[in-house]
């Protein structure tokens, strides 16, 4: 349902960042299919698939994916581009996600010169920085640290409230006694055990 928190827990492969991308129309299913908010995703033609995922998802990656020779706000702001905002409007989603992410000060680095934790934040600041309706995280506190991993979890708690979709694959403990998170769900070897 919109604005619940699922944490999806489970080693590592389990099936965690699969269900993640189907989720996100990054992959289709070889059977049955997947409906997010009565929309059969899993049928969609690409360039459908595309406009899903830059309208609805924000997605933080549990390796990043971010471009190594652009700065961390060129980075950030990359979903933003194929919308076309005003300079003005660029200007106040990224300067809002930056801060968000306490990363505003790395704007101007280039990515690849960043630490794991930066690069991390940067990528988080990517996926909230469209206001998107889903947000899907794969293991983000994989490489924070214990301060920034808290921060992370008060800006879900910030985005729940605010009513977004919460999607989060993780194996941190820091995840599992949230008084906040709606469910857990344990996956293990592909299947859904609770």
């Amino acid at each position: 349902p919109k604005g619940e928190l699922v944490i999806l827990k489970g080693a590592s492969g389990s099936g965690k960042s699969t269900i993640l991308s189907l989720l996100a129309a990054l992959a289709k299913p070889t059977s049955g299919e997947v409906i997010v908010d009565g929309m059969h995703i899993s049928k969609l033609a690409e360039n459908f698939a595309a406009a899903y995922r830059r309208e609805q998802i924000g997605f933080v990656f549990q390796r990043y994916n971010l471009i190594p020779n652009l700065t961390a706000a060129q980075n950030v702001i990359t979903p933003l581009i194929p919308l076309n905002p005003s300079e003005e409007q660029l200007r106040n989603k990224l300067e809002n996600a930056m801060q968000k992410l306490h990363i505003e000060h790395k704007r101007d680095t280039l990515v690849k010169n960043l630490s794991g934790g930066e690069q991390q934040r940067v990528a988080i600041a990517r996926a909230i920085v469209n206001d998107p309706a889903i947000i899907i995280a794969d293991e983000p506190t994989a490489n924070l640290d214990a301060t920034l991993s808290k921060r992370f979890v008060e800006i879900l708690h910030e985005l729940k409230s605010n009513d977004k979709t919460i999607i989060v694959a993780t194996h941190d403990p820091i995840f599992f006694d949230l008084s906040f998170v709606d469910r857990t769900l344990e996956i293990a070897h592909g299947k859904l055990l609770s």
